[in-house]
């Protein structure tokens, strides 16, 4: 399936004041909120990313426009630009703003890439993807998590993603060769057949380990073979699908 792609006390106001104060209220109490949040976001971009030495500035860039807090719930709408992971339902989870920086960065992205990401989630860290690269393909293995985010995308305006519900650990190989390729969860060894998938001189930034803990690699194909760099330990969510048959 493709999904082709969020009574208390009165006080007495005449009443031509109350009018105007309504309008007013009307007028500038959306414009603050969304102030805010646009502040919130800034902060986030320079305090969580840009200090922590994420400086490219199409990741920068990306991080500022997408707005992060309408890929969560209303609930947790309040913490959406907080320094930490935010847990949507058991298993789904929107890593910490700096984590979808550090991954885009070492995915060093240009302006006409295309690229392949395994693990929709929410959508979020695809519409980052996609305000630098020129396409996104993203393959989620949970249906109706994969049209939430489809319906989301489209609604917001990231017109560049693509959506299939399938096993990430198979790819997209209809699209193929792909110049990135991204894993938001971590399976326990590169899967060979994303790599098959890697044009020569591409990178795949991937989380590999255990459920507990495991390294965050980055892996350029080459010619002859692929280079492998591990990056930093982290604990991100684990592969699920075919993966966990050992396929």
């Amino acid at each position: 399936m493709r999904l082709r792609a969020l009574r208390g006390g009165r006080t007495s106001i005449p009443r031509g004041l109350a009018l105007g104060l309504a309008v007013v209220l009307s007028l500038a109490g959306p414009a603050r909120a969304g102030e805010n949040l646009d502040g919130l976001r800034h902060s986030m971009v320079e305090q969580q990313v840009k200090q922590r030495g994420i400086t490219q500035p199409e990741v920068l860039a990306a991080m500022e426009q997408v707005p992060r807090h309408l890929f969560v719930p209303d609930s947790l709408r309040a913490d959406a630009y907080s320094d930490r992971p935010l847990v949507l339902s058991p298993g789904r989870t929107v890593y910490q703003p700096y984590m979808v920086a550090l991954m885009t960065s070492l995915l060093e992205l240009k302006k006409g890439d295309k690229v392949l990401e395994i693990g929709t989630g929410s959508g979020y860290h695809a519409a980052v993807l996609s305000r630098i690269a020129r396409s996104v393909y993203s393959v989620e293995i949970e249906e109706t998590i994969a049209n939430q985010a489809s319906k989301r995308l489209s609604v917001l305006g990231y017109h560049n993603v693509e959506i299939r519900v399938g096993d990430g650990y198979r790819g997209w190989s209809e699209k193929a060769p792909f110049d990135a390729i991204l894993l938001s969860a971590a399976p326990p060894h590169p899967p060979k057949r994303l790599i098959e998938q890697l044009r020569v001189g591409g990178r795949m930034v991937v989380p590999v380990g255990d459920r507990l803990l495991q390294d965050l690699l980055v892996i350029t194909k080459a010619a002859d073979g692929i280079e492998k760099r591990t990056v930093i330990p982290v604990r991100l969510s684990p592969m699920k699908g075919k993966v966990q048959d050992g396929g």
